[in-house]
Formats: C-alpha cells, structure tokens, sequence
C-alpha cells in the first residue's frame, strides 16, 4: 500500500477497508459515570465533528461505569437516535476496565476514547488515528506538555502532572511525554495482544498500557492538543494519585524481576527495519558486542576488587578462583538479560550452569597464567600479577562471547518456541491463574488498513465478570 511519508496524512479512501456491512473504521469509546448532564452535549458534538471531518465510517460507544443516576436512560436515548452511537453498561467502576471491554469486543480495526467533558479540542482527533490507519504507529496518544500544545489549567493540575510523568520517566524509564490526557488511540490488532497483560481497571490503565508497548517496541505517535481544564471533574486527584503511585511501584517491580512476558510482544507488528537480514553480518551482533563489552568491562572491574579483597586473606590461586567464580555468576546473569536479550525466569538455571563451564575454561586460562607467572618469577609483585590477570582475561572474555552466542545463548531459529516464564497476576475476587502464552499474527506496515474486516461484531461482554473494585471511587 502506498502511503504518505508524514504520520499525520491520511491514505487514499480507496485503500481502506470498506467495512462489512457497515462495519466502522473507527470506534470511539466514552467511558461515563454519572454524566447525565455531559452525556448529551458531548456525544453530538462528537457525531456532528466526526461527521464533518472524518471520512470514513465511525461509530461512538458510550461504555457507562455503573453510573447511579439516569445517565444510562440518556446513553440509551442517543443510542436509539444517532444510528453511529452505541451505548454499553457495566456493573462495576473503572475506566480501564471500560475501555478493555469495549475494545476487546469491537469489531473496527483502530479503536479510541477520549474524555465525556471534551477538554482535549475535537480538531487533534484526524492526526491522533490518521497514523494507526496507515500502518505507520501502533498507539496515539494526545500530549499537553508537548512545547506546541495550548493548556489552559490550574497550577495544581499542572504540577500533579508534570511531576507524575517525571516520576514516570525516572523509576519507568518512559520516553512518551503525557500519560494522562484522555485522548488515545490504538490499533485493534495491536490492543489484542497488549490488553490481556495489563491488569489495571481503573486510571492507571493508560499508563501500564503505554509502558508496556514502549518495552515491547511498538510505536507511540504523540499529538500536541489543545486542552482546557474542566472545573467541574468529579475525578479524586488525591486517590488517583495514590493509585498511579501504587501501580507504578507493581509494575518496576515487574520489570526489574523479569516477570512480563515481553519477547513475546517485541515488535510483533509492522516491517520493521531492524528485523532486516543484512548480508554477511549476523542479526543482532553489533548490539551485542556492545552490551557484550560494557558488561565485561563493569564484571573485570568487579572481578579485581574482588580478587584484590580475597587476597588479603589467602593465596593468589584460591583468591584467583573465589573471584572468577562470583563475577562469573554475576556476568552470566547480566548478559542473559542486558546482552541477549533473555527474560523471565526460564532457562536461567541451565544458563548459569552452562555460564559456569564458561568460567572453569576462563579459570584454567588465568589459573594456567598465575601458574606460568610463579614458575618464571618465583614470588612475583602483586601489580605484576594483576597485568598478567587482565591480559589473560582478555583472551577468556573473547572467549567467553563466542560461548556465550553460539552456545548459552544461540539465536532462535524461525518458527522455534522462546522459553518463557509462567508469571501469575492477581484480580481483586479472583484466585491466581498462570499467563497463557498467545500466539500472534505478523503484519506489514499498513495491512492492517488493508484487509477488509469481515469478522461480525461480538456481543459486548465485561472481559472479567468478577473482577470487583469498591476501592474506585471515581
């Protein structure tokens, strides 16, 4: 498919799928609760300005959170007019809940949502889904902090944010700039392999779905908007607040222990350039002598202050031998994850065993140089000890790569299973289960746009009936 180089451009109609039997192109969700007032006015702007601007099918769903005045009588009255609007209600709180139920079960290949106040200006919602339609992003988000976005709010909205996404980006390493802002969009065969991983169901879901995507390297397309500040929210930023703390400390955890499947998500989607061949060059192998080289060089580092310590209290073999032993172990682990790119738990105990046969030729290297070196000098000075220990691990850590790659650590061949972890996750109301693994389906850059979507729309089901949240109160 032939497609526009800028990211905000729209391809030719004639390039997307025409939709069986009205199927939409676009479906924007509103989560709601208690909006009786809002509801209205917000759901016909919206039509009027999708109408107008969008020029292919679309449809509304109004996703109402266990509202407790009439605003269900008002989804279902705009329901019955608006022939694009479709009205959803759940028994339980949650924004994330809301939205992972509705975009689970709908059936347009690019899915949205944005808040019922409109805050964020209708006019950024063509650039926000314009680079999902063609294949070029997996996930939009809509940015306030961007330098060209017009905010018009309160000082302590704006420093709650800002410090949040600086929180963000400091124990989460997250590059995109607004987490917050209720307007994103993702495509739908993207969010059905990213959705069953995330376990948020309230505020914090938008932002354990983005960090996983930026881990597993999808592509985040961000929108300057224009925004104004809705003072009449019913949102509690204390509690909100407390509970992206709360879910920003699961999920370091989560990263830091290798329990998020996320090879299985690595780039699952589009042509992307680094999954090219290059004639004559392995795949991967620059990044890995890189990562190969500053872990060897912190683990030598490591390996003389230890070998230094341990000489203080016992001969230079035996100091020699407890060094390289830890350090190895210490290496070994840190390769696995750093350098070969290998997660979870899985494989890790047959790896340092491997990793340890590494070491006992590494140790016979310099052990077999420390022999050599009392032979010729009798009782040589420590630092002369110390130079011919670097020179010999120099000839073990070229060693130690070729190991390491062709064997620890080989490159899967196509169609070959990675070895995966069995990490559990825990709802409220519901006992542990074990992640399944899924298998996904590989697409071009813009096929996605290009197939005709003819599966038919499913019955809209709550993706976990059970899973309760008295504690949202939003």
């Amino acid at each position: 498919m032939q497609t526009d180089s800028s990211p905000g451009t729209l391809p030719a109609r004639e390039h997307l799928p025409a939709g069986a039997a009205g199927t939409p192109v676009l479906d924007v969700v509103i989560p709601v609760y208690n909006e009786e007032k809002d509801l209205g006015p917000c759901v016909r702007g919206l039509h009027e300005h999708l109408r107008r601007t969008f020029p292919y099918p679309f449809r509304i769903t109004i996703a109402d959170n266990a509202s407790t005045d009439s605003t269900p009588l008002a989804a279902a009255r705009l329901d019955a007019e608006i022939a694009e609007v479709r009205s959803y209600r759940l028994e339980q709180k949650g924004r994330g809940r809301a939205l992972r139920t509705v975009w689970s079960s709908s059936d347009a290949p690019v899915l949205a949502y944005m808040d019922v106040d409109l805050s964020t200006d209708l006019n950024a919602l063509l650039p926000l889904v314009a680079p999902l339609i063609s294949g070029h992003s997996d996930l939009a988000i809509g940015s306030r902090l961007s330098r060209s976005s017009r905010v018009v709010r309160g000082a302590k909205r704006e420093l709650i944010s800002r410090s949040y996404n600086l929180i963000l980006r400091g124990s989460l390493q997250a590059r995109f700039s607004d987490a917050q802002c209720g307007f994103k969009a993702i495509r739908r065969d993207v969010a059905e392999v990213l959705l069953p991983l995330v376990e948020d169901t309230g505020w914090f879901f938008d932002t354990e779905m983005l960090v996983l995507a930026e881990r597993a390297g999808l592509r985040i397309h961000e929108v300057p908007v224009d925004w104004v500040d809705d003072p009449d929210s019913t949102v509690h930023i204390v509690k909100t607040a407390t509970d992206d703390l709360k879910g920003v400390w699961r999920m370091g955890r989560a990263l830091a222990t290798g329990s998020l499947p996320l090879d299985r998500l690595t780039r699952p989607f589009g042509d992307d350039p680094r999954d090219r061949e290059i004639k004559d060059v392995p795949r991967g192998l620059a990044r890995q002598l890189v990562g190969f080289c500053v872990v060897g060089g912190l683990s030598t580092l490591f390996y003389l202050l230890l070998y230094s310590g341990f000489r203080q209290f016992t001969g230079s073999q035996i100091a020699n031998a407890l060094a390289l032993l830890v350090s190895a172990v210490a290496n070994t682990a840190a390769n696995r994850r750093l350098t070969f790119g290998v997660r979870g738990r899985g494989g890790a105990v047959r790896h340092q065993a491997q990793g340890l046969v590494v070491f006992g030729i590494g140790l016979a290297l310099t052990g077999g140089s420390l022999a050599a070196l009392n032979a010729a000098a009798g009782s040589p000075a420590h630092s002369t000890e110390l130079a011919v220990l670097i020179a010999a691990n120099l000839a073990a850590t070229v060693l130690r790569f070729l190991l390491f790659r062709a064997w620890v650590f080989p490159e899967r061949r196509e169609g070959e299973e990675p070895v995966l972890s069995s990490p559990t996750y825990t709802t409220a109301g519901t006992h542990q289960q074990p992640y399944q693994p899924y298998r996904t389906t590989q697409f071009r850059a813009g096929e996605a746009a290009d197939v005709a979507w003819r599966d038919a729309t499913l019955r809209l089901q709550p993706v976990r009936p059970h899973d309760t949240d008295p504690g949202d109160s939003r």
